[in-house]
């Protein structure tokens, strides 16, 4: 008899990532959705149009819960949420996936990983820079010490922002808010350089941020550029989010003495110290990368076979993690209020 698959529900269909991981779970053959909850009508019919005939609906996700006994949930919703449903989730034991970033406090994410730990479920927090090839092979090439200790990491991730590039209003309406977003450039983007800056190099013990709204015309009420720097002992990370910039972007660069990496989604360039004045462009040698398996290119494949296969959730994606990106971004927004750097203990 073949294997009883994974059963999975999604809470919430407000977060636009929710359409990308409806179709890898019906890609998953480990796993099937057995229910959706929100509360949504417009939403709710999108995705009675996408996903299997078989999936239960509810407005509650409680009630969801209760009835529909998953063993594993999604959480696609505003980032405030996360706290309450993992809480309900803990109660029932049923495992835990959330999109970035965990909360938008630090008193929360420490309260769900030990909700998490206590249950003993499984708690992952998905990015997307964990899927692809160049940043496996970036983390690679620095533990065979191909540019020396690192000195300096320079995290760019941004784009026009969610207005310019077509967001649905049910984001909207909670991406630009300072509650339910926890801020805007500063929490969508800045916790991608906290977790490249944990994944990399640990915990810095100094942040100091900066935050603007350049664009005054639209009178929002979360920031929409800000620069966060994170200071070590023997080395500084830079976080560049943005949602200003005329273009998508989404890159780590990486310096040590003996030369730099630089990932994106598609690729990894190493440039040697050695390479002075060299023809190979401003980023250097394009590195060959390996493809991935199916559970590291794959986010929902990665969260079912830890199920499956009683494997913990590694860093960048663990709760132990991205608790630290909370409280490195609680700390550069304290830095921003108050003008002045924050120490982390």
């Amino acid at each position: 008899m073949p294997e009883r698959k994974t059963r999975l529900a999604i809470v919430g269909l407000d977060h636009d990532h929710v359409w990308g991981l409806l179709k890898e779970i019906a890609a998953e053959p480990d796993a099937e959705l057995v229910a959706i909850a929100d509360s949504h009508p417009e939403l709710v019919n999108r995705a009675k149009a996408e996903a299997p005939a078989s999936t239960k609906f509810y407005t509650e996700y409680v009630q969801m819960l209760e009835e529909a006994k998953p063993e594993a949930v999604i959480v696609s919703t505003a980032n405030d949420r996360h706290l309450a449903i993992l809480r309900e989730c803990a109660k029932r034991r049923i495992h835990y996936f959330t999109e970035k970033p965990m909360a938008t406090k630090a008193d929360d994410a420490r309260e769900m990983e030990g909700l998490a730990r206590e249950a003993g479920i499984k708690f992952m927090v998905n990015y997307w820079n964990a899927w692809v090839a160049p940043s496996h092979e970036l983390v690679r090439a620095l533990k065979s010490d191909q540019v020396g200790p690192i000195q300096k990491i320079i995290v760019q991730y941004g784009h026009r922002g969610p207005k310019e590039i077509g967001v649905s209003q049910y984001f909207a309406d909670w991406l630009y808010d300072p509650v339910k977003n926890g801020g805007g450039a500063i929490m969508d983007f800045g916790c991608y350089g906290a977790e490249w800056a944990l994944w990399l190099k640990g915990r810095p013990t100094r942040v100091y941020a900066t935050a603007a709204k350049l664009k005054v015309e639209q009178h929002n009420k979360v920031d929409d550029d800000a620069t966060i720097v994170l200071d070590y002992p023997d080395a500084t990370t830079i976080i560049q989010a943005s949602w200003d910039w005329p273009y998508d972007k989404g890159q780590v660069e990486v310096f040590g003495p003996k030369g730099s990496l630089i990932a994106d989604r598609d690729g990894l360039f190493f440039r040697s110290s050695a390479q002075r004045g060299s023809n190979t462009g401003p980023y250097g040698e394009p590195l060959s990368l390996s493809p991935l398996p199916r559970e590291a290119s794959n986010p929902v494949s990665y969260f079912v076979r830890c199920i499956r296969d009683d494997k913990p959730i590694e860093d960048p994606l663990s709760a132990r993690l991205n608790v630290q990106v909370v409280e490195i971004l609680d700390a550069a927004r304290e830095s921003v209020r108050t003008g002045r750097a924050q120490e982390l203990h």
